[in-house]
Formats: C-alpha cells, sequence, structure tokens
C-alpha cells in the first residue's frame, strides 16, 4: 500500500514538473519572438511621426508605355533630372535635343506598375506613375502649361521651387522671370558700351544686380543685307595694360543662363539676348571683355566693361518686374 501511494506522489510529482517545463518553453518562445522586429504596414512606423496629408502629395501624371513603341514626352525646360522607379522601364533624351525625353518598356508585358521623376532647368518638379499597355493612347505629350505658364498665382502642380546647383540660392523660375521682364521692358540704361564694324553693330543695353547674379542685356544689329551667323560669345576678364614679353593673364567667365540667345542674326534685322552671370567685381588693373565672333567670318565685334560700369548696375528690385 504505501508502495502504491509513493509511486502515485512520484508520478503526480513528474507531471507538474513537466507541464511547468512546458509552460516555460511556450513563455520563452513568446518572449523571444516579442523581440523581433515588425515589418511595417500602412500608417505604422517606429518611433513619432507626423503622416503626410493629401494637401503635400504631388498628384502623378499617368503614363502608359509598351515595348514596341516609344512614347516621348515634351517639357518646356531642359531636363536636369531623370529617376526611374525600377528596370522595367527606359528613358533617356531625345538625340540632339535637351527638353525631349523618350520613354518605353524594357520588359514585355511587366505587370508591376512603376514610377518616373523628372527635374527641368526652370525648377519644375514632374513625377509620373508608368504602367504598361499593349497600345498606348498617347504616344507623344507636351508637359507646357498653356493655362498658366508658370506667371500666375494658381501655377500647375508641378511647377515647384527646385532650386539647381549653378543658381545658388536663387530660384530659376525668378531668374527666367526676370530675363523675360529685362528682354521686354527693352530699356538702354548703358549708353557707351558697344562696337560696330563691317555693318555689324553690338551693344550692351544694360547691366542689372539681383542676389548673387548679374544680368547682361546686348543688342547685335544687322545692317547688311549678309545674313551674321553667331559662331559662339566668349567673356573674359584680361589685364588692362600687358607689357611686351608678359604672360596674358586671362579668367573666362561663362554665362549661367542665356535668354533668347539666337545664332543667326538676318539682314537688316536686330536681335537682343540676356547673359545671366556670377555676380563679380574687376580690380582696377583689368577688365571684363565680350567677344562676338562670326561664324565662317571675320566681322567679329568686342566690347570692354569696366569694374566701374559693374558697381553701377541696376537692381531688379527697381524693376517694374512684369
Amino acid at each position: 500500500m504505501k508502495k502504491s501511494i509513493i509511486l502515485f506522489i512520484m508520478a503526480v510529482t513528474g507531471l507538474t514538473v513537466y507541464a511547468q517545463n512546458s509552460a516555460m518553453e511556450v513563455t520563452a518562445e513568446e518572449i523571444q519572438e516579442s523581440y523581433q522586429p515588425k515589418p511595417s504596414f500602412g500608417d505604422y512606423f517606429e518611433g513619432y511621426t507626423k503622416k503626410i496629408t493629401y494637401d503635400r502629395m504631388i498628384p502623378p501624371y499617368g503614363l502608359e508605355v509598351t515595348f514596341d513603341k516609344t512614347v516621348h514626352i515634351i517639357f518646356p525646360a531642359e531636363i536636369s533630372y531623370v529617376d526611374l522607379g525600377s528596370a522595367n522601364i527606359l528613358a533617356g533624351k531625345a538625340t540632339g535635343s535637351e527638353n525631349v525625353i523618350r520613354v518605353k518598356a524594357a520588359v514585355r508585358g511587366f505587370e508591376t506598375e512603376t514610377n518616373m521623376a523628372v527635374i527641368t532647368a526652370d525648377g519644375s518638379f514632374y513625377t509620373f506613375n508608368v504602367k504598361y499597355v499593349d497600345e498606348p493612347q498617347k504616344l507623344n505629350v507636351e508637359m507646357r502649361d498653356f493655362m498658366h505658364d508658370g506667371e500666375a498665382v494658381n501655377r500647375p502642380n508641378n511647377a515647384l521651387e527646385i532650386y539647381l546647383k549653378e543658381l545658388g540660392n536663387e530660384s530659376p523660375k525668378l531668374v527666367n522671370l526676370i530675363n523675360r521682364s529685362i528682354y521686354k521692358n527693352n530699356k538702354r540704361h548703358v549708353k557707351h558700351i558697344g562696337s560696330k564694324r563691317f555693318g555689324i553693330q553690338y551693344l550692351l543695353k544694360g547691366i542689372y544686380s539681383h542676389n548673387n547674379l548679374l544680368y547682361l542685356h546686348t543688342q547685335v544689329k544687322n545692317e547688311s543685307n549678309v545674313p551674321f551667323e553667331i559662331d559662339f560669345i566668349r567673356m573674359k576678364i584680361v589685364d588692362k595694360k600687358v607689357a611686351k614679353r608678359t604672360a596674358i593673364q586671362e579668367t573666362v567667365v561663362y554665362p549661367i543662363r542665356a535668354y533668347n540667345y539666337l545664332t543667326t542674326v538676318r539682314g537688316n534685322k536686330t536681335e537682343r539676348t540676356v547673359f545671366v552671370i556670377d555676380k563679380i567685381t574687376i580690380p582696377d588693373d583689368k577688365q571684363m571683355v565680350i567677344e562676338l565672333f562670326e561664324k565662317n567670318g571675320g566681322r567679329h565685334q568686342q566690347f570692354i566693361i569696366e569694374n566701374s560700369d559693374l558697381i553701377r548696375a541696376r537692381v531688379i528690385d527697381e524693376l517694374k518686374v512684369k
């Protein structure tokens, strides 16, 4: 009898210990699982976050592409940046053009939607949701907004203030607006700088300043019957007086923007261009020379700008910008 009681007690004790061990094992697994990182779904984020509302979203354009045809997108300004969401699509500038991009599918019949983003030199940002279709309805797309044209307060959604490296802290849209205003006003504030040879007159009509940029308003007047084809324009800072057997010190100035830059001035016609350069000052012993070269010809022109001319540049705030 005693043996039976002892065996019963040992069996009960064994079952209790097993149950405890099993409970401990489950608890350990649960604890270990609780420390595993969890994937994010929907609105779940780690830490303190603020939800992006729909008024902060840039609505994308819907773009259809296919494998056997190319879609061309024409932008109102030079393309500076392109990013593709996946390797399912191909995109690149059209040969010989700076504002046209061609897009097509790299994989036939891809199912997952992807995206594409484009930034243009006027500071606009465009975004597209791209999907595959066998026959796209729109093979040639023009992105210019003719209703607003980036001037009105009610601008299109893509007209964001994207700042470009070469313009520093200046908005590309503001630079374009200033260029357009100078060109439209067409005032001649500088009357002593220019050259005239072989029936070609090359003038500097005005110097303007805004933030860290200078705007040079130039004019080419062709008084002959022969068209004047522009090869290139060179701006440089040189020494005023160069002694014999002394190396000439030159510093080339590269324009950042050129508004209404044309390569041909027809006979008995006048054309104007506004160049944008970084704000500079010239030492007293140096001067700025702007040279205009004719293509396959010898009717070259040049004029000189002194530092005293640059420091008298008109401030853009005084202009009536339209």
